[in-house]
């Protein structure tokens, strides 16, 4: 239940960004989906949890989209595909997920990037597309992320997007079987003006 809310968030069907689009995932979506999450295995896996043995099935993904539809109904979670506006390619995933309303009107940044497009700023524009989102449209106060300390480019990625280092959370998250510290960041609503 949302607590606070200030207005009630409408989903939107894009969110645009510089040459990139969000979009919440679709079943059509499922087959690029699963050959960019399965072309970048190697690449993803240091960085994400351990991936169940299913997860790329058609089955699990209609089960992932009816988990998303009940979190964005609730107010819990944001999730949306990345594309690349000039030929709609998919390229990554974007979560603004663990929404707390009430007092805190916060939430987490999740990302991922298929292997092929890292590293050309499409997930920087991402960001901040889904940074104003979540400030004018779901009105929070605060974005959160994470990344593993060894994560050079996530790092530099967050603070290119004005993300600010707040501090070392020990043993944070279990990524690739192993509990991680994670290097803890924010951005909140006020920032956008500095």
């Amino acid at each position: 239940m949302a607590l606070f809310r200030l207005g009630t968030p409408e989903t939107p069907t894009t969110v645009r960004g510089e040459g990139v689009y969000l979009r919440a995932p679709e079943p059509r979506d499922f087959p690029a989906w699963a050959a960019l999450r399965e072309q970048s295995r190697a690449f993803l896996t240091p960085w994400e949890p351990t991936w169940p043995p299913d997860d790329l099935t058609r089955s699990a993904f209609r089960r992932r989209l009816r988990r998303y539809a009940d979190e964005m109904a609730e107010d819990e979670a944001y999730p949306f595909l990345l594309f690349r506006a000039g030929d709609h390619r998919l390229m990554g995933g974007l979560t603004l997920g663990n929404v707390r309303r009430g007092v805190a009107q916060a939430a987490t940044l999740g990302y991922w990037m298929g292997q092929p497009y890292a590293g050309h700023g499409h997930m920087r524009r991402a960001v901040a597309a889904a940074c104003d989102f979540g400030f004018d449209t779901l009105r929070l106060h605060r974005i959160e992320a994470a990344c593993i300390p060894a994560n050079a480019a996530s790092r530099a990625l967050l603070e290119r997007a004005g993300f600010q280092p707040e501090g070392l959370a020990r043993a944070y998250l279990k990524i690739n079987g192993a509990w991680e510290d994670h290097l803890l960041f924010a951005r909140l609503e006020s920032d956008r003006a500095r």
